[in-house]
């Protein structure tokens, strides 16, 4: 299974990330060996990210230039042939990056060098010429949901704007929709995390694998009466 999580901060992508990861143990006996989630600037490496307090702080100062080049180099390093085994989970990834890049760091506006919408394009042309079988999955959540997260738990480098959640969430359906990725799936996650789990069975289900249907099979759940 390769699956690319994206959505707005705050709609829960890293816990839908690791709940996937329980269910296809559950359900196929195998698990993800890594969850790539670090194109969040300061959170930029690591499985989960391992820079210190004051590494976070020098990539928060680095220029524009810098934090463009460092994202970039980081998205191309992940699209090389041994990234693409038969289960590979990335986080955001270039398209978390084309949204935030623009919008809060400097970088990739529409026309600029290295333009992100551009680059996602380059990046997923990279990917496809070592897989069809990345699925985005698209992650949303209702607004008020998100806004209610972000007073209960705010992360401590937030990333987006308290004011800009209808901007983000809009500019992530627009560049899911730029995917040139063919496979892409939608999941709300605003209410109890079950129903978003059981959403996403029954829509991941038409994009299975060979080898994903073959484990299933193995652990009994389709095809028994």
């Amino acid at each position: 299974m390769q699956l690319i999580l994206a959505g707005c901060e705050y709609v829960g992508t890293t816990t839908i990330a690791h709940a996937i990861d329980d269910w296809m143990a559950a359900k196929m006996g195998a698990r993800f060996t890594l969850i790539h989630d670090h194109w969040k600037i300061p959170h930029t490496s690591g499985h989960p990210d391992d820079t210190t307090p004051e590494e976070q702080d020098l990539l928060l100062q680095a220029s524009p230039k810098i934090k463009e080049m460092h994202q970039r180099h980081s998205l191309y390093y992940h699209v090389q042939p041994g990234s693409f085994n038969a289960d590979h989970m990335m986080i955001g990834a270039h398209i978390e990056d084309a949204v935030y890049g623009p919008m809060y760091f400097g970088y990739g506006a529409k026309g600029a060098a290295h333009d992100r919408e551009l680059v996602m394009h380059q990046v997923e042309r990279s990917m496809t010429r070592f897989t069809n079988s990345t699925v985005i999955v698209h992650i949303t959540a209702a607004t008020d949901v998100i806004e209610k997260r972000m007073r209960d738990d705010r992360h401590v480098h937030q990333v987006i704007g308290d004011g800009d959640i209808e901007a983000v969430k809009s500019r992530f359906s627009e560049l899911v929709e730029w995917s040139l990725l063919g496979r892409k799936i939608t999941i709300d996650n605003s209410g109890p995390l079950d129903e978003t789990m059981a959403e996403f069975e029954r829509k991941i289900e038409p994009h299975l694998t060979d080898t994903d249907r073959s484990r299933l099979l193995a652990h009994g759940v389709f095809g028994r009466d």
